[in-house]
């Protein structure tokens, strides 16, 4: 988490400082990213870096966690247009996250986080790892999903369907860039994936 210091800087230069770790993370993973291109693209004294986070890894996760709390947003947006359709939503949410992640300018930077991914990159992309803000979000999200035609006993079985089809569209985005799939193979194989939980969880009809 940034320190203080961060946010007493004025947003243009929050955001020059962002860009440039952004382009930084771009070129390469994390592991070999380099603090001195990164302030030096900023125009920053080294100091003046530790001054607003510990290290590259703090910058790293605040910039996956703030595009964390922007796809939570996206969700709840769109589970409301699709009055609580959990399946729906996970569907056009992917559909979204494809265009985003395929875009020339943010390509580069989500191919080096899906294809170097451990524990902690998956936790702060799926769950987000500063819990507070996330928390909210979270049980927004469990509180606008249409419960009236899922085979479930409680919240309990809610948060495991929020699990799995968490893990499958996370594990849909790394089987995307690790096998330069197109758009449409990988939407597809998604779509049939979500389909086979529906069915599984969908109550039968009378």
């Amino acid at each position: 988490m940034p320190k203080q210091t961060f946010f007493h800087l004025s947003k243009d230069k929050q955001e020059i400082l962002i860009k440039s770790a952004k382009e930084e993370f771009s070129r390469v993973p994390l592991h070999d990213a380099s603090i001195a291109n990164i302030i030096k693209n900023a125009g920053i004294p080294r100091g003046s870096f530790y001054q607003y986070f510990e290290d590259k890894e703090d910058l790293y996760f605040y910039l996956l966690n703030q595009l964390s709390k922007k796809n939570a947003e996206r969700f709840i947006s769109i589970l409301k247009e699709k009055d609580g359709d959990i399946f729906e939503t996970f569907i056009e949410s992917f559909q979204f996250m494809i265009r985003i992640h395929k875009n020339p300018e943010h390509k580069s930077f989500f191919k080096n986080a899906f294809l170097n991914m451990n524990y902690k990159l998956e936790n702060t992309l799926v769950n987000n790892l500063y819990e507070e803000s996330q928390k909210k979000q979270y049980f927004d999200i469990i509180h606008l999903i249409n419960t009236k035609n899922l085979n479930i006993k409680d919240e309990k079985d809610l948060h495991q369907i929020m699990k799995i089809a968490s893990a499958v569209t996370f594990h849909n985005l790394v089987h995307m860039f690790g096998k330069e799939l197109s758009d449409e193979e990988t939407l597809k194989n998604y779509i049939d994936q979500i389909e086979l939980l529906k069915r599984g969880l969908y109550k039968e009809e009378d």
